[in-house]
Parts: structure tokens; C-alpha cells; sequence
């Protein structure tokens, strides 16, 4: 009988909007969790810095002591206080001693993911983390074991809520960046200091382990190439709806294969143009998903709520199950696979594309010379477009797909040219043929 098991006794680190919601459903849902795991779920502490802010806790599991609570009695150690430290000595603590660990700290595993999974195989314990990149959405477990038996190319996805809400609100107003942040921050889309978000941060750390997971290979968030969206602005907005494109923050890993065969990682988060027929495309408001490309799969998408404490419990809730489920049969859940070991490419050998706006003279020749500049750098045309006559006139080039440091090389050099009055936006193109 169920009834009869010894209870699976967890620790919950941190009572904050996730783990409240956690705390709530396992209290709520005794009997369920407990036909789901095989043994009764019993939360024997949370920890906490400031007790008085949380009556929902009752008061005989509440503490302030998160060591001894590690440190004591538990089978499973459930960390929502997010951030490095003390998150990081607390989950090492846990798995030296061989407590399974669920977490959804990103920026936790982008920088010493290695070393918690080192700690996890030498003890023998778990480590799930499927709330860290994409709350709710199903997308680390089908990365890390659906697709286990496949080749993944390419990961390229929406991962952040309030960056993805500013360019939905850009693109349907035609407001500029900072109203919209203002606007976000009044709905509750954007934090009180939103830098980690805007500046492309939060992404960065998800595009790590996502680039981990999908090709094999340890990828820390210092190895992510990263842009925020503050740069982005209404002409910018303007100037992809004119080419039936939209303006996304993305985060792109990638297995770039050179012409000899050698193979590398790529793994970058910044605005791009997208067309509106890409499913990632019509993603809008506070949502995320995410577009993989496998060799037999073929393409998938991942999509539905990226946050929040109820949707982020949901992922937490999932990955307890699969914890106590394996403690219950003495199974064990996927360990790391970093057996590839490829190398990360930086940002200027990456091929990318560029769409580039130039204010320029309305005079003969404008456009040769701009081509010619191209042509100087290797660098192939696909689109150009000339706009307007005297003080209005423009030109905006599209570019084939090149190096980034050939591509960024071509519009420092363009910028000097005579005929060039300012180079007034570039932003790379991504998801149609190249």
C-alpha cells in the first residue's frame, strides 16, 4: 500500500511566487501526488529569509536556516531562492550528500552547471531543472531524453516573456521602447529593474542550456553571445512590417558545420527580423516558444507560458514527481551528456544575415558604390531596396548569409562612404532561406 511507504520528505528553498504555488498544490493534493509518485510527498521545511512575509506557511515547517534544513532529514531539496549564492553551496551540499536536487535557478546552471552535475554522479543523486528555461513548457526533458536517439541543428526560440511582450506592444502600436517598458512594468510584465531581462541576460542563460543539452556540449552563459532590445526602435518596427517580417528577441543555438566538416557550437540571443509566416512569428504578449530542428524529427515547436508562479510550478511539480518516482523504484534519472565536447564559435565566425537601413544622397552612383563596398567584403546581396528623393532618401540592403565580422566589417566601411549620410539600423534576419 501507498500509504504504508516511507514518505519521500522534501525541502523547499524559498517561498517566493513559485514556491508558494508549489507548497499550496502539494498540500492541497496529498493523495494525488502520492498515487503519482508511488509513496506519500511530504514537504518537512521551507526556508525562508523573512518569516513574517509568509503566513501561507505554517509554522512548524517554516525556518530561516537553509544549511541545517539541507543538512537534515530529507530525501529531495527543492531550490526557488534563485541567483549563485547561497543557492549554489546549499545544492552541493544536497548532492554530496546524495539528496536529489530540483531547480529552476538558470543562472545557476549557465555558469556552474558542470560542476552541480559532477556533484550529482559522484553521489548518485538527481538533478531535474525543466522550470529553469521556459516555466511551463515541456522543453528540457524532450530535448534531454525524447530526442536523446536524434541529431539536433538548430534550437531557436522566444525565451523571455517581457522582452517578447515590448516588441508584441512595438510592433501592434507603433509606441516606442521606453512608453512600452513603462507600459510592461504597470501590467506587471517587467520587473522593477528590468536589466536582466532587456538586456538579453535572462535569455543568454537559457540559450546556455538549451545549447548543452540539444548538441551535447558544456556551454556557460559567458559563451553566449548577447544583445538586448533597448536599441530597437519604431523605425526599426516600421521597417520589418514593410518587408512582411516582425522583430523578435531570439535565442539561436546552433551546430554550424564548416566546409571540411568540422563542427562547432554557436549560441546567441538578440533582436532579429523574422517573417510573419514563421510559426514564431504570431507568438505574442508575455509567451515563449521554441523552435527546434532535428535530422529525423524534423521540425518542432514548443510553445505556452514561459512564467508565472502557477504555469513555473507546474514544470517544479513535474520534475518532483520524476525525483520520487526514481527514489521509489532505486532508478535514476538522464545524467549530463557533454560526451561531444565541440567547440563554441564566437560571434564574428557565426553566419548570419543582415538588414541594413541607410540614410543616403539622392544623387548617381549611391548604389554602386554601397554594392561595391559589399563586394570588397565577400558579402552577397539579396534584397535592396532605394526609398525616397532628396533629404528622404534611403536605401535598405538584405544581405545573403556571411560572417559577422565580415558583415559588421561592410557596414563600419559603409558608414564612411561619402554618399552615406548615417547608417540609421541594422538588425540580422533570421528563419527563411539564406
Amino acid at each position: 500500500m501507498i500509504e504504508d511507504r516511507e514518505p519521500i520528505r522534501v525541502a523547499l528553498l524559498g517561498c517566493g511566487t513559485v514556491g508558494t504555488e508549489v507548497l499550496r498544490l502539494l498540500q492541497d493534493q496529498p493523495e494525488e501526488f502520492a498515487a503519482r509518485t508511488g509513496a506519500p510527498v511530504q514537504v518537512t521545511g521551507v526556508a525562508v529569509r523573512r518569516p513574517h512575509k509568509h503566513p501561507e506557511v505554517p509554522e512548524h515547517l517554516i525556518t530561516t536556516d537553509a544549511t541545517a534544513l539541507v543538512e537534515g532529514d530529507v530525501d529531495v531539496v527543492v531550490e526557488l531562492i534563485g541567483g549563485i549564492e547561497p543557492a549554489r553551496s546549499l545544492l552541493l551540499t544536497a548532492l554530496k550528500s546524495g539528496k536529489s536536487v530540483v531547480t529552476a535557478n538558470k543562472a545557476l546552471l549557465a555558469e556552474y552547471g558542470s560542476e552541480l552535475y559532477a556533484a550529482a554522479d559522484a553521489a548518485g543523486a538527481d538533478i531535474y531543472f525543466e522550470a529553469a528555461v521556459a516555466g511551463a513548457i515541456p522543453l528540457l526533458r524532450p530535448l534531454r531524453e525524447s530526442l536523446a536517439g536524434d541529431r539536433i541543428n538548430r534550437v531557436m526560440g522566444i525565451v523571455n516573456g517581457t522582452t517578447n511582450y515590448i516588441l508584441s506592444a512595438m510592433d501592434s502600436t507603433g509606441a516606442g521602447y521606453s512608453e512600452t517598458l513603462d507600459e510592461a512594468g504597470r501590467l506587471g510584465y517587467a520587473e522593477a529593474d528590468p536589466t536582466a531581462d532587456v538586456d538579453g541576460f535572462d535569455a543568454a542563460a537559457k540559450a546556455a542550456i538549451l545549447a548543452s543539452l540539444a548538441f551535447h556540449t558544456r556551454v556557460t552563459a559567458t559563451d553566449v553571445h548577447r544583445e538586448g532590445i533597448s536599441a530597437v526602435s519604431p523605425g526599426d518596427i516600421a521597417a520589418a512590417r514593410s518587408l512582411d517580417r516582425t522583430v523578435k528577441l531570439l535565442a539561436i543555438c546552433e551546430r554550424v558545420v564548416d566546409e571540411d566538416g568540422t563542427e562547432s557550437v554557436s549560441a546567441r540571443v538578440h533582436p532579429a527580423m523574422i517573417p510573419r509566416s514563421h510559426p514564431l512569428a504570431g507568438v505574442g504578449g508575455a509567451f515563449n516558444a521554441v523552435f527546434v530542428e532535428a535530422e529525423a524529427a524534423g521540425q518542432l515547436m514548443f510553445y505556452g507560458q514561459g512564467a508565472g508562479g502557477a504555469p513555473t510550478a507546474s514544470a517544479v511539480l513535474g520534475d518532483l514527481v520524476a525525483v520520487a518516482r526514481n527514489l521509489v523504484v532505486a532508478g535514476k534519472g538522464p545524467r549530463e551528456s557533454a560526451h561531444a565536447q565541440l567547440p563554441v564559435r564566437p560571434m564574428g565566425g557565426t553566419p548570419t544575415r543582415y538588414h541594413i537601413s541607410l540614410d543616403v544622397a539622392d544623387k548617381p552612383g549611391v548604389l554602386s558604390q554601397v554594392a561595391a563596398t559589399f563586394n570588397e567584403h565577400d558579402v552577397s546581396i539579396s534584397v535592396v531596396r532605394q526609398q525616397g528623393r532628396g533629404d528622404e532618401a534611403s536605401l535598405v540592403v538584405v544581405t545573403h548569409t556571411a560572417a559577422d565580422a565580415a558583415l559588421k566589417s561592410t557596414v563600419d566601411k559603409i558608414a564612411q562612404l561619402e554618399v552615406v549620410r548615417e547608417v540609421v539600423s541594422v538588425m540580422r534576419v533570421e528563419g527563411e532561406p539564406s
